[in-house]
Parts: C-alpha cells; structure tokens; sequence
C-alpha cells in the first residue's frame, strides 16, 4: 500500500470538506500535499492549521497576500502561490499523483487541464471541464497518460456499474464496448419537483437553496433545482463514457437512494445504491480500485421509504431540455449555456432576476449564439467563456428590466 500525495482544488467548499474528513481517516494512505481555493483566504488559513500542506494557492491575488501574512503570523511555513497560474501549478506537482478537482465554474478548467497533462489520477468534481472543452480535456487525458476518475455521485455510480476491465478504456473506447444500452442518471427533484408551475415566479433564492436531500453550495443547490445540474451531468456522461445522448436518460428518483444505473444489452440493469453522502464517491476514488471506510452510515434497507421514479417534466424543467440540446449541436454550445448559467444563477441569487428568468436567460444566449466549432486551446475556450458571459449579461438586464416595470 503505497502512499497518495493529494492536490485538493476547491478546499474550502463542501467536497473539499468531505475529501479532507475522508483523508484524515486514513492518514497512512492520503498525505494532503496542496491545496488550493478561489478566495476564502480565512478557511484556507484554518485548513493549513490542521493539515500542514507544503504548498497552498488561491485565485484572488488580494486573498493570496492576505493567507501568507496569516500563515507567517502562525509560524507555518506552507508555500503561499496565487492566481489561476497558481492554481494550476500545485495541480502539476512533481511530487503529487492524485488531484481532486472541485473548483466550481470555468475557474476550474486550466488547473484541471494542467492535472490531466501532467498525468495524474484526476478524481474529477468539476464537470465545467468537460462540458466547457470536453474534446479537449479527453485528449490531455489521453496525451499526458492521465487516469481520470469520476466523483459526481452518479457518475461515479455508473463507473461502479461498469465491468472491472471496461471502467478506463470507456473514457476511449465508450462504454457501448462493454455491452452497455443506456446510462440512467438519477435526479431528486430539487426543492421544487411539486411546486405548482405558476408559483415558481415568486421563489426565494433561499427556497432554492434548501436541497430535500442532499447538503451542498449555493450555486450547485440552484443548478439541483432547475435540474441544470443534471442536464450538465448529461453532457458530462456522454464525455466520460462516450455514449450519445440518444442514450443517456434522466429519471426522478427523490429519495437518492440510487445514484444511477447502467442498462446492458442482454436486458440486466445494474444499480448503485447508498447513503446521500458525498464521503461515498470521494473515498471510492481516492483509493481505487481499493475500498476503504468513508464514516458514511450504512443503508438500513428494512427502514427505508418506497422508491419511486418518474419522467421529468420539461415544463417544469426547461434546462433540462437546453443541455440535451446543447449535446446534440455540439461546437461551443455547451461551454455557451454553461456560461450563461452561471450568469443567470448569480443573478438570481442576487435577486436581480426570478427563479423562471435563469432558463429563459440560458435559452435566449443559446439561441442569439451563432454555431461554432469546439474550442481546440484554453485559450479559445476562456474567450468564448467570456464574450457569452458579456452576452448574458445583456439578457439579465432586460430581464431585471422587464421584472421592474
């Protein structure tokens, strides 16, 4: 049992939270090597109390020189790097193997990329990387001889449900080679599954926020809720896994109990069940292809509800709907309706907008965008990050116009 030296990319957030309760249980396999966050300088700087990293890194400059006056005032000698360079320099770290990546949003896409060409186990949290450049991510996959692990609880499920041999070489060849039908991702609903459609306008960001299940950011609890999250998933399915969209089918299933299903060929169905806690996939890739305890109660299955299922409804959740569409155009449209959401959702957050204004802002991005090809570099991707973020800015004004009037 050799020992992992981990880069944690997103710290201070609630992944960042579960990995560190989960290394820290098995401190003889997982040494916290670096790690880095976007701009909460405060909890970066308690996390190095209690963890000793050799090398910290932060997004915001200004943070940055705000942790290393801390750490020298706590007489910590941890090396103190900052912005995306930063960032993506304790991603590539000759002494680290694993990287975890849960740095939400495109801030995510460079370290990331830099994770993956410098050929480390990447468990990947952060699905803005395939869904902004999921051609070229897969390539600095394959180029720089990374193995790429996933840590969404439902793909990660359907990494599980994949026989032993096939779970790598479905990221090349797609998991039709395994005799795979369908991919069925599983979706709680959010907070809003049986909100009547004509009371959604007036939602707080609060109601939004309050999953039913599952404890997670604020951004993430909007995306549960509008189920963009899910159709982002779906674009994120058909990168790690190489299966059309026609393929990839979307179930509600409120109680979270399955976390998503394979369908085979010969008509078995396997399913991956467990506890609604993130600790599961993280510790199920952190020592892949061994298991090892994550603290998660155990399921009681005597106790538990019915499970029940249904077809989501895409009146309700026209996101949804957006994604499939963006899979199927192809070229830039989902890195467009990727940035424009979270455009939309910020703007909603911050009261700017109603709760139906983030799909009626990602629709009309997606529709104003002329077809593009997919971007080939970062570079090409960040800047058409950028000019659709200028783009859906625009619509979020009309939209907060229109809401004043």
């Amino acid at each position: 049992m050799s020992l992992r030296r981990l880069t944690l990319l997103g710290a201070t957030g609630s992944i960042g939270a579960s990995t560190l309760d989960v290394a820290a249980r098995h401190s003889e396999r997982f040494e916290i090597t670096a790690l880095a966050a976007h701009k909460n300088w405060q909890a970066l700087r308690e996390l190095c109390r209690r963890h000793r990293p050799r090398h910290v890194a932060l997004l915001d400059e200004r943070a940055a020189a705000s942790l290393r006056q801390g750490l020298r005032e706590d007489g910590i000698a941890s090396e103190v790097l900052s912005g995306v360079e930063g960032v993506a320099a304790v991603a590539a770290l000759p002494e680290v193997d694993t990287v975890l990546a849960a740095i939400t949003g495109a801030a995510g896409l460079l370290p990331t990329l830099a994770a993956a060409r410098s050929g480390k186990r990447v468990l990947l949290a952060n699905k803005e990387a395939l869904v902004m450049g999921g051609a070229l991510f897969m390539e600095a996959v394959r180029s720089g001889g990374a193995t790429l692990l996933p840590i969404d609880s439902e793909h990660n499920a359907i990494f599980q449900c994949l026989p032993a041999m096939q779970q790598y070489s479905a990221q090349q060849s797609g998991a039709r080679a395994a005799g795979v039908r369908k991919i069925i991702l599983t979706a709680s609903g959010g907070p809003f599954r049986e909100t009547p459609l004509a009371a959604l306008r007036e939602v707080t960001p609060e109601q939004a926020c309050a999953h039913p299940v599952w404890k997670m950011g604020r951004k993430i609890s909007i995306d549960s809720a509008t189920m963009m999250n899910k159709g982002l998933e779906v674009i994120e399915a058909h990168w790690l896994f190489g299966m059309p969209a026609a393929d990839i089918d979307v179930v509600i299933h409120p109680q979270s109990v399955i976390h998503s299903l394979v369908e085979y060929l010969d008509g078995s169905t396997l399913a991956q069940l467990g506890s609604p806690d993130m600790r599961t996939p993280i510790a199920q890739a952190l020592a892949f292809p061994d298991r090892v305890d994550a603290g998660v109660t155990p399921l009681n299955f005597a106790a538990l509800p019915p499970l029940t299922f249904a077809a989501p409804d895409h009146q309700r959740f026209p996101c949804l709907a957006l994604a499939y569409q963006a899979l199927e155009a192809g070229g830039c449209a989902a890195l467009v309706l990727n940035a424009a959401n979270e455009i939309a959702v910020e703007a909603f957050l911050n009261r700017r907008i109603a709760y139906p204004d983030i799909a009626a802002v990602c629709e009309a991005v997606l529709s104003a965008t002329p077809a593009a090809a997919a971007p080939t570099t970062v570079e090409e991707a960040i800047a058409f990050d950028v000019a659709t973020r200028r783009m859906a800015e625009k619509c979020v004004a009309m939209q907060a116009q229109r809401r004043g009037a």
